[in-house]
């Protein structure tokens, strides 16, 4: 990676969750598709995303989120999601971020109460409706690429826990969703770094034993996230999606919401028109609603909605000195988790 220019980006966050949005100066990505570009990203030079994701500019905590010109014509703008990790497709809570930015710098003209803004992702286009008012962007909710299951009660053989139940199911990425309690946990910010290390071992040992791919998008082929579950009484969820090497995410997670609705309805507990509050680990919420049914390569999918709200709290300019050791950044297992050896 090389670039003159300073890098200019956008501090978002939705429900807690870092989202932040890099408006200006990124290099130009080679691929004639959004698809083409995250793979080139993840494959061919990361140099970009570990330089804003890692220390000494980054926590374990941050996400930036690239902002592209879309590759289709039926697109306002594209983004690609860049994490400590990899590079990823799709983001629910990203997606919040990046349309609250788009608007509120004007790059996408606001038009109030409502404004729609089309985005470019490698999973397709994803149509959010923005609720304005007085220049700011109060409420999106996303119309998400079809979510649908891969398998229910996978079992899943793992050494402290025994054998023990996930449903796998895509919502923008791959998840498998696991109830809580197999691992002898609650979804409670006193137990989040239990949770962020039961979920990073757990997808370290779902690569041998559950296989997945989109039967529509090639390369999507990786379970992304260990999300936990805990079902409520009044038809409500409590979720704790885990990233690697070992965090938890903060907001209600919009991916694995959708992920959800396709779960509940391939288990009957669902239907059109039905919807459901994701609640996270620090309470904030997302509403989840199932606008429709289709087909995904031959699989029932369900076509979700995920409504939340995402904040913008200041900006922020970063540069490469050619002489900087570490600008490929760095992380240590003292902040970052017992898996960062993994990334």
């Amino acid at each position: 990676m090389t670039f003159d220019k300073e890098l200019d980006i956008l501090l978002v966050h939705c429900q807690g969750e870092s989202g932040n949005v890099l408006l200006n100066g990124a290099p130009e990505i080679p691929g004639a598709t959004i698809l083409d570009k995250m793979k080139h990203l993840n494959d061919v030079d990361p140099s970009l995303r570990l330089f804003l994701t890692r220390e000494p500019r980054a926590q374990v905590v941050h996400t930036t989120n690239l902002l592209l010109a879309p590759t289709r014509p039926d697109a306002d703008a594209a983004f690609i999601v860049l994490q400590p990790d990899r590079a990823h497709p799709m983001s629910g809570s990203n997606c919040i971020c990046v349309v609250t930015a788009l608007l509120e710098t004007g790059r996408v003209k606001m038009v109030e109460p409502q404004t729609i803004v089309r985005l470019d992702t490698a999973t397709g286009l994803i149509v959010a409706r923005a609720r304005c008012e007085n220049g700011r962007c109060l409420s999106v909710s996303l119309d998400n690429v079809p979510a649908f299951v891969q398998q229910l009660d996978a079992a899943i053989d793992t050494p402290k826990w025994g054998s023990i139940k996930g449903d796998i199911a895509f919502g923008g990425v791959f998840y498998a969703q696991i109830d809580v309690d197999q691992v002898g946990l609650r979804i409670v910010p006193e137990a989040a770094r239990a949770l962020a290390e039961t979920g990073t071992e757990i997808k370290s040992l779902l690569a041998d034993q559950v296989a997945v791919d989109h039967p529509e998008i090639p390369g999507l082929n990786e379970i992304a996230y260990v999300m936990f579950r805990e079902y409520q009484a009044d038809g409500s969820v409590v979720t704790c999606t885990t990233l690697k090497p070992g965090r938890v995410d903060r907001s209600p997670c919009g991916t694995g919401s959708s992920a959800n609705l396709a779960i509940l309805h391939a288990r009957g507990r669902a239907k059109t028109g039905d919807s459901c509050v994701s609640r996270s680990i620090i309470g904030g919420t997302f509403t989840s609603e199932i606008l429709g049914e289709t087909t995904v390569g031959g699989r029932p999918a369900v076509m979700p909605r995920i409504t939340g709200q995402g904040y913008v709290f200041g900006r922020q300019q970063l540069r490469l000195d050619p002489k900087d050791p570490f600008a490929q950044g760095f992380a240590l297992s003292d902040t970052w988790g017992p898996q960062v050896g993994e990334l």
